[in-house]
């Protein structure tokens, strides 16, 4: 049976998946929340590495800040990606606000930047808001 590994938005853990189960959105065995909830991530530091790095599917990163008007814009449209595509990518958000450090190390110049990681490496990196169509196509011709 093939499996891959994602990594649960609440504790963090990897966890070993099915790919026949990725639809029924698995619980966590350690804390019993949805791995593939359907919804964007907070991430920090701390939990920025294990989303980024060790997880088999896609993570879109969102950068972006309370105060930035293009970026709420981006908030319903990135929620609806994140439950339509659920099975087939994360989605994550950093507040720079709250984590400079990760806005530094990635060199984010102008938010909302959206970063598309898989397995710790960048696939692309887009800056500004778009609707879900768009946002859809230009992840299509970056995960291939």
């Amino acid at each position: 049976m093939e499996t891959i590994n994602a990594v649960c938005p609440r504790c963090h853990s990897v966890v070993r998946i099915p790919t026949g189960r990725l639809e029924e959105r698995p619980g966590c065995p350690k804390c019993k929340s949805a791995v593939l909830s359907g919804e964007p991530v907070p991430l920090d530091r701390q939990s920025f590495a294990p989303h980024t790095e060790r997880s088999d599917l896609p993570m879109l990163v969102d950068f972006w800040a309370p105060w930035c008007g293009p970026c709420r814009m981006m908030a319903p449209v990135l929620d609806r990606a994140a439950a339509e595509l659920s099975s087939r990518l994360r989605v994550g958000k950093v507040n720079t606000d709250d984590e400079p450090e990760l806005g530094g190390r990635f060199g984010i110049r102008s938010i909302p930047t959206l970063i598309l990681f898989k397995h710790g490496r960048e696939l692309a990196r887009k800056s500004g808001a778009m609707d879900l169509g768009s946002l859809k196509r230009w992840l299509a011709s970056a995960i291939g």
